[in-house]
C-alpha cells in the first residue's frame, strides 16, 4: 500500500494563516468592545457560587497546544482542509458575534500569585474581559475534541474526554466566562461540525425544489420564528427555546435547498454528531409523532416474498430483532442494526425517480435472503413508494396502481397521494427505458 505523503507542511501553512488571524481578529473585537461607552453582561444569580480554581488556568491554556498540533497531524488532505475550515468558520462566526453583540465579564478576579498567577497575568496581557458569547474557547474545544476522539482508542480516548471536560469547566472556574457563553459556544461549534464534516459529504445547495418542499420549508421556518419570538418574550427562562428554533431553521434549510443530505445520515443508519445535537428537539418530536400516528396500527405487515413494510423499529421493539435485513428510508430518524441499508429520503415530499430506483435496488438485493423490512418513520408513504417501484420494476406488479392496491391490502394505512404515485410511475418508466 502506497504511503501517504506527509501533511505537516500544508498543515503548518494553515497554522501560519489561522494563528495570526486569531490574534488579530480576537484582539480587534476585544478593543472595539473596550471602546464602547457601555457593554452589558448576561449573568445568572447562581453563578456567584462558581468557585475560582486557579489551577484550571493550565487546562485553559492547553487548548492552544492542541489547536496547533491538530493541524500538523491530519491524515488526508481532505481532513486537513475540512478541519482548517472548521477552525476558520469558528473564528469568523464568533468574532462577528463579539462585534455585533458585545458582552462583558462582570466579576473582578482577585490578584493571584505563583505559577497560576503568572499564567493569568500572561492571559490578561492580551485578553480584556469582553469577547464573551459565544465562548470561542468552547467552540474550538468542541472542534478539537471531535478531531482527537476520532484518532484515539481505549485509554487515550478516555484521556481526551477527561482533559476536554477540564478545559470546558475551566472557562467558568478561571472566571473568564459566564454560563450563557457555554451553550452559545456549543451551538456555534456544532454548526461548524455540521458545515464541514470530516467523515462524509458536506451539505450541497440546490434551490430548485418543487412546490411541496417550498411549502414545508416555509412551515418549518415559520415555526422557528415563532419559537424564537416566544423565547425572547419569556425572557431568560425561555431562552432554551432558541435550541428548537435553531433545529427547525436547519430543517427548513434541508427542505428549501439541502435535501436529505442536510440530515447527514450515514450508511450505518446513524446521524452525524452535529445533527444528533443540533436537530435533537426536532428528532424527538419526529419520533413522538411516528409513534402517535402508528399506535393503533401493526408495526409492520407482510407484502410478498418475505418483504415487509412498516415503521422504523427501535431497539427493544420485537421487529428490530425479527428481521435480519432492514431497508431504512427515513432521513430524520436513526437506527442501529447489523443488517441495515439506509437511503435517507425527505418526508412528505415525492422522491426523485432515481432515488426510488435506488431504493428498489436495495430491496431487491435484500430480498430472497430471509425476511426484510422496508421502513420509514410511519411505514405509510416513503416505504410504500419504494416498494411500489420495486414491485413494478421486478414484474411483481404490472402497474403502479396495481402495486399501490397490493400495498394497501397488506397495510391499509398506506398513503400514496397523486404526486407520490406520479413519482413511482416516472421511476418505473425510467427503469423500463434503461432495460
Amino acid at each position: 500500500m502506497a504511503r501517504l505523503p506527509p501533511l505537516w507542511r500544508p498543515g503548518l501553512g494553515w497554522l501560519l494563516v489561522l494563528g495570526p488571524l486569531f490574534f488579530l481578529s480576537y484582539g480587534a473585537a476585544n478593543h472595539y468592545a473596550h471602546g464602547l461607552p457601555a457593554v452589558p453582561s448576561i449573568v445568572f444569580d447562581w453563578e456567584r457560587h462558581i468557585p475560582l480554581w486557579p489551577w484550571t488556568i493550565l487546562p485553559y491554556w492547553s487548548i492552544d497546544l492542541f489547536y496547533g498540533l491538530s493541524l500538523l497531524i491530519c491524515r488526508t488532505r481532505l481532513e486537513l482542509k475540512r478541519h482548517a475550515l472548521r477552525l476558520l468558520t469558528a473564528q469568523l462566526i464568533s468574532v462577528a458575534c463579539f462585534v455585533l453583540f458585545p458582552l462583558r465579564y462582570s466579576v473582578q478576579r482577585p490578584p493571584l500569585d505563583g505559577w497560576a498567577g503568572r499564567l493569568f497575568d500572561a492571559l490578561a496581557g492580551f485578553d480584556l474581559p469582553y469577547n464573551q458569547a459565544p465562548s470561542l474557547h468552547i467552540v474550538l474545544l468542541l472542534i478539537l475534541w471531535d478531531f482527537y476522539r476520532r484518532r484515539t482508542r481505549g485509554a487515550a480516548r478516555a484521556a481526551v474526554h477527561g482533559w476536554s471536560l477540564l478545559i470546558g469547566v475551566s472557562v467558568l472556574t478561571t472566571w473568564q466566562h459566564h454560563f450563557f457563553d457555554v451553550p452559545t459556544g456549543l451551538l456555534v461549534g456544532l454548526l461548524c461540525l455540521w458545515l464541514w464534516p470530516l467523515d462524509g459529504p458536506r451539505p450541497g445547495w440546490d434551490w430548485r425544489v418543487d412546490a411541496s418542499r417550498r411549502r414545508l420549508a416555509l412551515a418549518y421556518a415559520a415555526g422557528a420564528v415563532l419559537l424564537a419570538l416566544l423565547a425572547g418574550g419569556l425572557g431568560r427562562p425561555g431562552w432554551w427555546l432558541y435550541w428548537p428554533a435553531a433545529s427547525l431553521t436547519l430543517v427548513a434549510l434541508c427542505y428549501a435547498a439541502l435535501g436529505a443530505d442536510g440530515f447527514q445520515k450515514r450508511p450505518g443508519g446513524r446521524h452525524s454528531l452535529a445533527v444528533r445535537w443540533l436537530l435533537a428537539p426536532y428528532r424527538l418530536g419526529a419520533w413522538i409523532n411516528s409513534r402517535a400516528w402508528t399506535r393503533r396500527a401493526p408495526p409492520c405487515a407482510a407484502v410478498v416474498d418475505e418483504v415487509w413494510i412498516g415503521r422504523l423499529p427501535r431497539p427493544g421493539d420485537p421487529e428490530h430483532g425479527r428481521f435480519p435485513r432492514i431497508v431504512d428510508l427515513s432521513a430524520e430518524l436513526s437506527i442501529r442494526h447489523h443488517g441495515l441499508r439506509a437511503l435517507p429520503l425527505l418526508d412528505l415530499t415525492p422522491p426523485a425517480p432515481a432515488q426510488l430506483l435506488e431504493g428498489a435496488a436495495l430491496v431487491e438485493q435484500a430480498a430472497g435472503q430471509g425476511p426484510v423490512l422496508v421502513c420509514c418513520a410511519l411505514g405509510y408513504s416513503r416505504s410504500a413508494a419504494v416498494l411500489a417501484t420495486w414491485l413494478c420494476s421486478t414484474g411483481r406488479s404490472a402497474t403502479p396502481a396495481e402495486a399501490a392496491a397490493l400495498l394497501r391490502r397488506a397495510r391499509p394505512q398506506v398513503v400514496l397521494k397523486p404526486p407520490l404515485l406520479a413519482a413511482v410511475e416516472a421511476a418505473v418508466t425510467l427503469a423500463r427505458r434503461r432495460a
